[in-house]
């Protein structure tokens, strides 16, 4: 029998990277290999105990049919309470939609609104669904590039020169995945002054991590420090990272009335509503005790350190720390050029992250995957010990090469 003429579709994007890394990590623990990954991009803090009862609370009363598109009414109401709360901006729950994940968020706006011919801003390094998203909508991702020398923030005068008539969107993440950049107030405000001058472009911020800033700083969001920016500003978030709830595949997001209908839309004819499980444990999430973050938060930057620490003594290796998120971006510009013991030549970044996966048994994440090379992304969410040797084997397989 032969196999079904697949869409033209499929060749336009390509599955997750990071999970592909992870995968392959897995395999080879599978055959008996040990093996340090520095993949995660989940939190490995447990979920809150009040969430988990929150969903045994629901269960014992039924809760458990089908949703709302939208969200539940008590899911947008803890929603739209955050948003005032954490970042002062009104959404009615008319202006509010809740997928699964943040994922089928930003899925559900770029579908309901890209078009063939339509171009999305994506400033590189990005999170490797927001290209495929795109190109899956219909639309063209234009990469502008945002390097090491600047801190790994597109600047104002970059994201003018990118617009064109035909851009849709601009797509805003901070903390960035994979830099852990974060843009400031200031910095915000400078976009929304380019982007007052082409009132056809609007922006979808991801702020998934949001609580995951160190050394003391503040979040901030677009729609918030530039006010008039609200009307064409749709702002994602989730509980995945800041609550440890990555299975539980809550997202939400509040916009324009129109663009939020749009959406919901969009996701009536795919997964519909939400699990109202999943629901009861986001609105306690978001309703509940929030101190315990600022903990797990303190915790995540003492392990940044410990890696940030290994890659930077490494031969070959550069690497900037991290504002926020979870991840270390790290140059291995010092690599390229060079030979394995065996005689392999170091020509890409995907060269080196399989020669470190090879040879010393350390998982980590090629750049090319987030629009950057020749970097990698190494995830500082594992145990210290994992911390500790995977820093000390990538310093030794570093040090092999000539």
């Amino acid at each position: 029998m032969s196999a079904p003429t697949l869409a033209p579709r499929m060749s336009r994007f390509k599955p997750s990277p990071s999970q592909i890394a992870t995968a392959r990590a897995r395999d080879l623990r599978a055959e008996g290999r040990t093996i340090v990954s520095l993949t995660a991009g989940e939190p490995d803090f447990p979920t809150p105990r009040h969430v988990k009862q929150a969903v045994l609370d629901a269960m014992e009363m039924n809760n458990t049919k089908y949703t709302p598109i939208n969200g539940t009414i008590p899911m947008r109401q803890a929603v739209s309470a955050k948003f005032k709360r954490e970042n002062n901006l009104d959404y009615g729950l008319d202006q509010i939609t809740v997928g699964a994940g943040t994922k089928q968020i930003l899925f559900n706006c770029l579908m309901a609104s890209v078009s063939s011919g339509d171009e999305v801003i994506v400033p590189a390094p990005y999170w490797t669904s927001y290209p495929d998203i795109v190109k899956m909508a219909g639309g063209t991702p234009v990469a502008v590039t945002a390097g090491q020398n600047q801190a790994f923030k597109m600047r104002p005068e970059q994201l003018d020169e990118a617009i064109t008539p035909a851009t849709k969107w601009l797509i805003l993440s901070s903390p960035n995945n994979p830099s852990g950049a974060t843009y400031t107030a200031d910095e915000l405000r400078a976009f929304a002054a380019v982007l007052a001058k082409h009132p056809h472009v609007w922006v979808l911020t991801d702020d998934i991590y949001e609580h995951l800033l160190y050394d003391g700083r503040e979040f901030v969001t677009l729609a918030q420090v530039a006010p008039e920016m609200y009307e064409r500003t749709v702002t994602c978030n989730g509980v995945s990272k800041s609550y440890s709830m990555t299975g539980w595949r809550v997202g939400y997001a509040g916009g324009p009335k129109e663009m939020i209908q749009a959406m919901s839309k969009v996701q009536s004819q795919s997964t519909a509503g939400v699990s109202s499980i999943g629901q009861a444990a986001a609105t306690a999430a978001l309703n509940g005790p929030q101190a315990f973050i600022k903990d797990r938060t303190a915790n995540l930057q003492y392990r940044r350190d410990i890696l940030l620490d290994y890659l930077n003594a490494a031969d070959g290796l550069s690497c900037d720390r991290p504002e926020g998120a979870m991840y270390i971006f790290c140059s291995c510009a010092g690599a390229i050029g060079k030979r394995t013991p065996e005689g392999k030549m170091i020509e890409t970044d995907g060269d080196f992250t399989n020669y470190l996966l090879d040879s010393v048994g350390v998982a980590v994440v090629l750049g090319e995957a987030y629009g950057l090379s020749p970097y990698f992304r190494a995830s500082f969410v594992a145990p210290e010990e994992d911390l500790h040797k995977g820093g000390k084997l990538i310093q030794q397989a570093c040090a092999a090469l000539q």
